[in-house]
């Protein structure tokens, strides 16, 4: 399980520190891709493993089964941590959550989040008034 706010810049080579917390689970190697709200999902090749078998399983029929695989996959990079754990993002994939060098990585349950840092300000700034509210939508009863 992923938790926490963590910090971590980017360097002038597209590189970024991983949480030293999550360093050994993540070592094997990961898979990288665009997530939604403009973020990248990290996750560990074990529960990629999980959601591909999910999809592979899910109708081909359904447009939107075949769009959102498309995407999630074509954008996708495995990546291995290097010995100071520190992996490397794509160009495309940096575009994409318009990371510059202050980023926020978050624990998100089974996988972690890396957003621009302003940009994650932001989103917490517009969710966090809703957040009590969403609780008895999210886990009825249990909160």
């Amino acid at each position: 399980m992923f938790l926490g706010t963590h910090s971590p810049r980017l360097d002038d080579k597209g590189r970024l520190f991983l949480p030293a917390k999550y360093r050994e689970e993540l070592s094997g190697g990961l898979v990288i891709t665009k997530g939604q709200e403009r973020c990248l999902y990290v996750f560990p090749e074990a529960e990629f493993q999980r959601i591909t078998e999910a999809l592979r399983t899910a109708p081909v029929t359904a447009k939107a089964v075949r769009d959102y695989s498309r995407v999630f996959f074509a954008s996708a990079s495995d990546e291995v941590p290097d010995k100071q754990g520190r992996i490397t993002i794509p160009p495309a994939l940096r575009a994409y959550a318009g990371l510059s060098r202050d980023c926020a990585v978050i624990g998100a349950n089974t996988r972690l989040e890396i957003w621009d840092a302003t940009a994650w300000e932001t989103y917490l700034s517009e969710q966090e008034p809703q957040f009590s509210d969403l609780s008895e939508e999210v886990l009825p009863g249990i909160l």
